[in-house]
């Protein structure tokens, strides 16, 4: 099976003619993981020869909106760009949404997608609606040690700033032989451990941290996924990933507001404070994983990769494991 769906096409005499060399511009490292639209283009420009820059569009939206990813990605996207499919580079086996793949089908997916070990990899979202899912897809290449890898912020502003996009269908990449590398189970947390973690209740040294909306939070209004119960895990606080988005660019918010924003909910910024973050399926939990970095918050960064939509499948709501804001 393929992970893309630009890589499986039959081959005609045009597509086999075309096949379609890696996007080759050289660059310098960039100097932090979040970079703007101004600061892409112009290392896109750079003719210093340290390593390639791939752009990588994860552009996804939720099961109750019928745009798709990949038909979006072939309206738009910077030139040269890969689709990262959330839907796909996964565990095939896991009933639930977006959980972490093996390292052999997240090598074989780069390997697809022309991806080598040493490129330097920018994630971006969606032109639509901004700052969404280009962090968990970051965040991935992060698990699996690929160090070079960068979150844009964001393709909304780079289309609305003039710079260059292209459109189409795109033929098959150069393969790569992306080595395997086993995730970093460090920096994610499992059912099993969450469980432990909210039987302890709120203690000093962890927070736990929801990105869902708060109305789903609190258990007043439903879960996109049919069947699903809302509500909330013992000991967590509600901070909706739209808050840490600017809501007329929808990048994410700059550093000086995000340290207030997550001050005001209470988030310690301590390196003694450990921060788990979760949201419906492991997606925009790395937003706050993503902002919370940017503020320069200090203390271990982890997300509770099932989320909401493995927790309310597995724990019985009798438990007292989910829990609804009293109205």
């Amino acid at each position: 099976m393929s992970f893309v769906k630009l890589l499986r096409a039959p081959f005609t005499a045009t597509t086999s003619r075309l096949l379609r060399p890696s996007f080759t511009t050289m660059t310098r490292s960039f100097s932090s993981f979040t970079i703007t639209p101004t600061e892409l283009a112009a290392e896109l420009q750079n003719p210093a020869r340290s390593s390639r820059i791939i752009p990588v569009s994860a552009e996804w939206y939720l099961p109750n909106d019928p745009r798709k990813g990949y038909e979006e990605y072939t309206k738009a996207r910077i030139p040269g760009a890969r689709f990262f499919d959330l839907d796909a580079i996964k565990d095939p086996h896991s009933p639930y949404p977006h959980m972490l793949p093996d390292g052999e089908t997240f090598a074989k997916a780069m390997g697809e997608l022309g991806i080598a070990r040493d490129d330097t990899v920018v994630v971006y979202d969606s032109p639509h609606v901004g700052i969404f899912s280009g962090p968990r897809a970051a965040w991935t290449f992060r698990v699996f040690g690929h160090v070079k890898v960068h979150l844009l912020n964001n393709f909304k502003v780079w289309v609305e700033k003039g710079f260059p996009v292209e459109s189409g269908e795109v033929e098959r990449w150069e393969e790569t032989n992306y080595p395997v590398v086993q995730p970093d189970r460090s920096i994610v947390v499992d059912f099993e451990e969450m469980v432990k973690r909210a039987q302890e209740g709120k203690k000093d040294g962890l927070v736990i941290v929801d990105a869902r909306p708060k109305g789903r939070f609190d258990g007043k209004d439903p879960e996109p996924r049919p069947g699903l119960p809302s509500g909330h895990i013992p000991g967590s606080i509600s901070i909706p990933f739209s808050e840490l988005v600017d809501p007329t660019t929808k990048t994410l918010k700059s550093a000086e507001k995000l340290q207030k924003l997550f001050a005001g909910k209470g988030i310690d910024s301590s390196p003694n404070t450990e921060k788990i973050l979760m949201c419906g399926t492991g997606v925009t939990a790395v937003v706050v994983n993503s902002a919370l970095e940017l503020a320069g918050v200090k203390g271990k960064l982890r997300v509770y990769d099932g989320s909401w939509t493995e927790w309310a499948q597995r724990v019985d709501e009798k438990s007292g494991l989910i829990v609804k804001t009293p109205q």
